[in-house]
């Protein structure tokens, strides 16, 4: 992803869809994953779109100079990047620094881009999009209308702008709040995720069929360490799960120092970045999730009941919570509360049943055709 040399676009020919701008991140996996999804159904609709990541368009490096510190933080000082959320990003009252002026470091390369590109509206899938547009909108500096996509559970302050047109929100609760605190319009919409989790994927039978030969009669449990395979204590929980029946599926991403140290560990499936999510999660029983992210919501899709568990400080604890709160997971406190769950969950009946219908309910309108309604009815009363 990012903002090399998009294609100008032509003149819209009449009955086709939106020409979006989405404004993402590459922090991790999940906000660029969301924004290729939203490009991909534009243009299956008819539409175009362009994808940039926001740290491109900061000057001197300074995107990834962000993106290493992190992911340094997450990784190897939880509790500096625990300090940095209380400080920038918790939701609540009271002043605390904005990312505004970080943001408009970026605001030159995204005027040139929204003009290139003919966009008819911005969606910023990741906080600092959100406080750019924000920016450029409330100045009058951004010609089409920001509608921005949350993705988190929790709307934290940094995707907050008052200067943007319109937010869509994972829940009404979420929606509400966002009214609140800036006097902005705000509605619901759907996870965005792509058409294959939803549908028994082709190759669950082949990770069927490895979950047999390694740990048969094991329910297969995938445990989630992100994009950069970041977790607490994650030797211990597997260690846990595969002497008390399960056989853990650890996604290490791109840590390959962490699927190293797991691969040796006794009837333990260490897995490096995978291509097939689709097939992993319907082969599944149950996924141990630490960021309420995109592969909660992936798992959602796919019926696979997500039990949080040690999530990762800030924005991961934060998530994990709402989450179980909506009843769409749970969250297991101890070693005692995550195994007591995974038996009821991966086992058939009404336990399990119940969640992942919960889990599928959450799907409700589609975000694209959310933003395009939002985009037209801006552009007639413009």
């Amino acid at each position: 992803m990012g903002s090399s040399a998009p294609r100008p676009s032509a003149p819209r020919p009449p009955g086709t869809g939106e020409r979006l701008l989405v404004v993402s991140a590459s922090m991790g996996a999940g906000h660029d994953t969301v924004a290729d999804e939203l490009v991909r159904r534009a243009r299956e609709r008819g539409g175009d779109a362009v994808a940039v990541d926001v740290l491109t368009l900061l000057p001197h490096g300074l995107g990834g100079v962000l993106r290493r510190c992190y992911r340094v933080s997450v990784r190897h000082f939880p509790w500096l990047y625990a300090a940095v959320y209380r400080l920038f990003l918790r939701p609540g009252a009271g002043r605390r620094p904005s990312g505004t002026p970080l943001a408009r470091l970026a605001g030159r390369g995204l005027r040139e881009l929204t003009e290139r590109t003919g966009a008819d509206v911005v969606v910023p899938v990741f906080h600092l999009g959100a406080q750019l547009t924000g920016h450029l909108r409330a100045h009058g500096l951004l010609p089409v209308p920001s509608v921005v996509l949350v993705i988190d559970f929790v709307v934290h302050r940094q995707w907050l702008h008052p200067g943007n047109d319109h937010c869509l929100c994972l829940t009404e609760e979420a929606a509400r709040e966002v009214r609140e605190s800036t006097g902005a319009s705000a509605g619901t919409c759907g996870p965005v995720v792509a058409p294959e989790f939803f549908a028994d994927a082709p190759g669950a039978a082949g990770w069927r069929a490895l979950f047999d030969r390694l740990g048969p009669g094991r329910p297969a449990v995938v445990v989630s360490a992100g994009a950069w395979g970041v977790g607490t204590r994650l030797d211990t929980t597997v260690r846990l799960l595969a002497g008390h029946g399960f056989l853990p599926v650890v996604l290490c991403g791109g840590n390959g120092r962490l699927r190293r140290t797991l691969a040796g560990t006794p009837g333990v499936l260490a897995l490096g970045w995978v291509t097939d999510m689709p097939g992993l999660l319907h082969a599944a029983h149950a996924l141990i999730d630490n960021a309420a992210g995109q592969t909660a919501v992936q798992a959602l899709a796919a019926g696979l009941p997500v039990v949080g568990y040690r999530p990762i400080p800030g924005h991961g604890a934060d998530g994990v919570r709402r989450m179980a709160a909506l009843g769409v997971s749970e969250a297991a406190v101890d070693e005692a509360a995550l195994l007591d769950a995974l038996r009821r969950l991966t086992a058939p009946g009404p336990a399990r049943d119940e969640r992942i219908a919960v889990g599928r309910a959450l799907f409700g309108e589609d975000a694209l055709t959310r933003v395009a309604e939002y985009a037209a009815a801006a552009r007639a009363h413009g």
